[in-house]
Order: structure tokens, then C-alpha cells, then sequence
């Protein structure tokens, strides 16, 4: 699909297409309203600019959207809409380790625990050793200093997504 192609679908299948790259209904809602977009960079920079005006809350919502790191199971079942492209996303999580993956789990439950919300990272390229890292480095931070690093993760799949949507 083309950007131009998008912006000629009817209001309710192109708010479909945007909350499976991102979960927000307020990102959703600022997105319909930016367009119609001029070209893909056009739509790229509303993404960025629709994120950007976008509250904790906001972000808090996108995150229930994404499954827990490492959990293949919940892929299938409570996230079918965007199932296959998370699965692509943590594609290396299939090669980890027990102990990796054990480590994931606990280490996404003391994430959870502290914070709130599930462990945001953009997976797409990463091994599951790096995002196990990625989470033991990030579970000290302060929560105002976390949530800022989550959203911009949050923002990395945004996109990701959104360039898969136009290369369907």
C-alpha cells in the first residue's frame, strides 16, 4: 500500500491500520487527524509529531498492545491483530536459550513489578542475550527516566510498523 493509497481508505479501516502500529487512541486519533499525509516521510514526521504531543498515559496504553518479551504464547492468543509482526520482531527469542528465556520471564515480571507496564524495547535485530540486557540495564532507572526511554522505544516499533503497513 502506498501512502497514497492509505489516505483514500475510509476513516474506520485506516484507524484499524494505525492502532496495529500503535495501540494509543490518542496517537490513532491525532494520525487521522494529520491527514491525509504528503508521501511516506510526510507520514513518518506526523507519527513522530503525533507521538511527540502524546501523554505517559498515552504511552501506558500503546504498551498494553505488545506482548512480554520472550512470551510466544501470548502472541497468538491475545494479540492476533499484530501477531505476525511481533513475531517477526522477537523472531531471535525462538533461538534463546531455557536460561535466557527464564531470565526474560524474570526479568520482565520485576520490570512489571516496579514500573508498572511491560518492558518496551524495539526487538526488531536484537538477540534475546541483547534484549535481556537491555532489560537488566534498564530495571534500576527512576520510573520518570524509564518511561521517557520506553515511549521512544515505543516510537522505534511505531515506525517499524508503519513501514510495514505501506510495504503490504
Amino acid at each position: 500500500m502506498t501512502v497514497g493509497d492509505f489516505n483514500k481508505l475510509p476513516k474506520g479501516i485506516a484507524r484499524e491500520h494505525l492502532a496495529k502500529c500503535c495501540g494509543s487512541r490518542s496517537w490513532v486519533a491525532k494520525m487521522m487527524e494529520a491527514r491525509p499525509f504528503a508521501g511516506t516521510a510526510g507520514m513518518m514526521a506526523a507519527a513522530q509529531a503525533s507521538w511527540d504531543a502524546c501523554t505517559e498515559e498515552d504511552g501506558r496504553e500503546a504498551f498494553l498492545h505488545h506482548p512480554k518479551i520472550g512470551n510466544m504464547d501470548a502472541l497468538a492468543a491475545k494479540f492476533a491483530t499484530t501477531a505476525k509482526w511481533a513475531e517477526g520482531e522477537q523472531a531471535s527469542v525462538k533461538q534463546a536459550s531455557q536460561a535466557t528465556l527464564q531470565a526474560l520471564a524474570d526479568g520482565n515480571n520485576a520490570y512489571e513489578q516496579k514500573f508498572g507496564y511491560i518492558f518496551i524495547v524495539c526487538a526488531t535485530g536484537k538477540s534475546a542475550e541483547e534484549m535481556l540486557g537491555l532489560l537488566q540495564s534498564r530495571l534500576p532507572n527512576a520510573p520518570d527516566v524509564e518511561i521517557r526511554i520506553a515511549m521512544a522505544e515505543q516510537m522505534k516499533i511505531t515506525l517499524i510498523r508503519l513501514e510495514k503497513l505501506l510495504n503490504t
